[in-house]
Parts: structure tokens; sequence; C-alpha cells
């Protein structure tokens, strides 16, 4: 086999449907595609237990887990070492710091989620997952996918931001401009038909930049 061959790595895509396993976490043993129906999933991966950038991410999704917890969202945390290392971890960042890493973590050793999903990229490490945030909505599709570098950590209120947008634009069939966070005006649908383009130039109730590029409060 070419040694290209070797080092291609597959990712899932945005519209894909999430790839299904089954996998041993901190909270027992789960099969993806039958965990948190009817809600959404934010999937991340970090390099390694046990090491400060990731202790600061992981924190970060357990101080802000309410946040999830209202816009109906599931956390899963994954990387690739034991269970055994995974609860140590969890219980010596509780002791220092009193936070609670309280959802599921993935004991990836075999490194078969991490490859189903494309988190262990060879050319930055051969045994450590990056930084990836996978957007999964309730009918288990990708959404939105994010990827990180192993010395830069995310930032909790973009994933958060992210997360709003995309259940916004679900909701109110409306796409989000630039910078766009909650009570912020949201971009609808351009005309399809000259009927249409007369009727939104017409129309005084929306700010309009022009026919094509509208907005609204919802």
């Amino acid at each position: 086999m070419d040694i290209l061959d070797e080092k291609k790595i597959t990712i899932p895509r945005i519209g894909d449907d999430a790839p299904d396993f089954e996998a041993l976490t901190t909270k027992g043993k789960i099969k993806f595609s039958e965990y948190a129906k009817d809600q959404w999933i934010i999937m991340f991966s970090h390099p390694a237990d046990f090491t400060p950038v990731c202790t600061t991410e992981m924190s970060g999704f357990a101080i802000r887990k309410k946040e999830f917890d209202a816009l109906n969202t599931e956390l899963i945390g994954l990387s690739i070492d034991s269970i055994h290392s995974h609860l140590g971890w969890v219980n010596n960042v509780r002791q220092k710091t009193g936070v609670y890493f309280d959802f599921p973590i993935i004991a990836d050793l075999d490194m078969k989620v991490s490859k189903l999903y494309g988190m262990l990229q060879p050319n930055e490490s051969e045994t450590a997952a990056v930084r990836a945030v996978f957007f999964i909505d309730p009918a288990k599709k990708i959404r939105l996918i994010m990827y990180y570098p192993l010395n830069v950590g995310r930032n909790m209120d973009e994933i958060l931001r992210s997360l709003e947008a995309l259940q916004t634009s679900d909701k109110y069939k409306v796409a989000m401009p630039l910078d766009w966070k909650q009570g912020d005006k949201v971009i609808i649908p351009p005309p399809k038909t000259l009927e249409e383009m007369e009727a939104r130039i017409n129309d005084d109730s929306i700010e309009k930049i022009d026919f094509y590029l509208a907005k609204k409060d919802i």
C-alpha cells in the first residue's frame, strides 16, 4: 500500500449522517445512534488526559454545561486514553478545582472513533486526537465541524454561539449574518421570482440593504 494511502484521513462532511459506533465512556457503554434521542450532541476530542490545555477546555465545557442543557444538547468528550485514566483525571480536576466533568468521555484506546471522525491526523500526531468539535442534530446529521491543532484551545463562546445559530436557523428558516448572536437581526431568504422581488422592494417592515439582502427581528 502506498504510504500516502496509509495516511489518508477520512473526515465526515457537513450534512452526512454521523458515523455510528459503540464505545466505553465514563458513564458506561453507549451506542451512538441510540444516544441522546431528540437532542443535539456536541462531540469533541482532546489530545490527552492530565494535560494543561485539555484541562482548561474540559473544565470550560463542564462549567457551562447548564447552557448546553438549556439548548437541549448533550456533550460527549473523547481522547485516546483508557477509562481508568479518564476517571483519574476527572477525580483529580474535581479535587484540585471543584469542577466536575459530568458528561461521558469516550475511552478510545483502539482509535476506532478517532479514525471514524477524522480526529487522528498523522501530520499533527499519530497517537493523539486533534481538537475536533462536531455539532450533530437530533436526526444524527452533522451540521457543523470545527478543527483546532493540539496547541490552540477552543473558544467556548463561539461553540455556544454556533449552536444557537444552527438551532435558530432551523426554527425560523433564516440565515445568520457575520458575528450573529442571540437577539440580533437575522437574514431572510432572498426572493426567487420577479413577483417576490417586487414584494420585497415594497416591504417596509424589514431592514433592506437591497432586495436580495434583508434582515428582520425574530
